[in-house]
């Protein structure tokens, strides 16, 4: 019964969508040609509810969004609109789907609802992650949610010490955590969650991110599969040498897994001018790649190397469309 009740408003949003004259203000920012190409960035999408996300897009929120997408615009694969945009060609309405980072559940949750609709999406993912590994902002989040007791002590190793006796207090306790670590040199960032891990008695999960066969999975079944680094580093704080061997040895890894080219970059992180710089785009452009994308927003940006996306989250079919249009309105930052 809720499988049929969420298909239905799925349907009856779809409807709102197809019914609602803001078409015509779509229509009017997104005439096709070589302008108005909206990109939808996803991350995950849980199996359930997370009470510690509960804003992280979950199967039921993501089937209705994939109605709304369906109904207002044309959804095409990334590549191929990257392809019309430098000809010219771009469809009216046009809208791409992609994810980062190769979490399993894009592959247990998202790709049989993708299936469903009958649309394509492009799939960036980290190569060093795969198989078992598990991000360091994942360990963060497992350690914080499993920590014993109503305190998380890391100030031995100068990151504080962390209430965490509700769910209230762990969020807040992850977004302190992360927002100490992130911009921290890579190699030093994860001896950090190292000694941060091994100080805490608890089990921390192996299966967040994909298999090798998952990845492979998403190919099979029409979908395409983008290079994001190795390590998901911020390549800002690298130096050249060690960005550009990154971005490289992701597109190779990813190619030899596949048996098939890897055409699409997404920039971790990707702030323009924070995570990434204009170095970053030509080293991106002379391995080969034919278009990569940030996560600034915006819709006016007709550079194929910094495409900006967009996080939607409304399940009101007006507030979807209305929050897309005046993302389209908006000229992206660029490095």
């Amino acid at each position: 019964m809720a499988g049929r009740d969420m298909r239905g408003g799925a349907l009856a949003l779809a409807g709102q969508a197809a019914a609602w004259p803001g078409r015509a203000l779509l229509n009017l920012l997104s005439p096709g040609g070589g302008h108005g190409l909206s990109i939808m960035i996803y991350h995950r999408v849980l199996a359930r509810p997370d009470s510690l996300f509960p804003g992280e897009i979950e199967g039921a929120t993501f089937d209705l969004q994939l109605g709304l997408l369906k109904a207002a615009f044309h959804v095409m694969p990334l590549l191929d609109a990257v392809r019309a945009l430098r000809a010219g060609a771009l469809p009216p309405r046009a809208a791409c789907i992609t994810f980062d980072d190769g979490y399993a559940d894009n592959a247990d949750v998202a790709l049989p609802l993708l299936l469903r609709h009958g649309l394509p999406a492009t799939f960036f993912v980290a190569s060093g992650f795969l198989d078992g590994g598990r991000m360091w902002n994942d360990t963060v989040i497992e350690l914080v949610r499993n920590a014993p007791g109503a305190t998380l002590d890391a100030a031995a190793l100068g990151l504080g010490r962390h209430a965490v006796a509700d769910v209230a207090q762990r969020r807040l306790a992850i977004a302190a955590l992360i927002g100490q670590l992130k911009y921290l040199p890579m190699q030093r960032r994860l001896d950090l969650v190292a000694l941060l891990a091994a100080a805490q008695p608890c089990a921390l999960p192996d299966d967040l991110m994909m298999s090798s066969a998952q990845v492979r999975q998403l190919l099979r079944a029409g979908m395409e599969v983008g290079a994001h680094t190795v390590n998901h580093p911020i390549l800002a704080a690298l130096t050249p040498q060690q960005a550009g061997d990154e971005i490289a040895a992701s597109k190779a890894a990813l190619e030899t897994m596949l048996e098939a080219p890897v055409r699409l970059f997404a920039y971790p992180n990707g702030k323009p001018g924070v995570d990434y710089r204009a170095e970053h785009v030509d080293m991106v452009r002379e391995l080969g790649f034919e278009g990569a994308v940030s996560t600034a927003w915006g819709g006016r940006n007709t550079d194929l190397y910094q495409l900006p996306r967009f996080t939607p989250w409304d399940r009101d079919a007006l507030r979807f469309q209305l929050r897309l249009a005046k993302n389209l309105a908006r000229r992206a930052e660029r490095a």
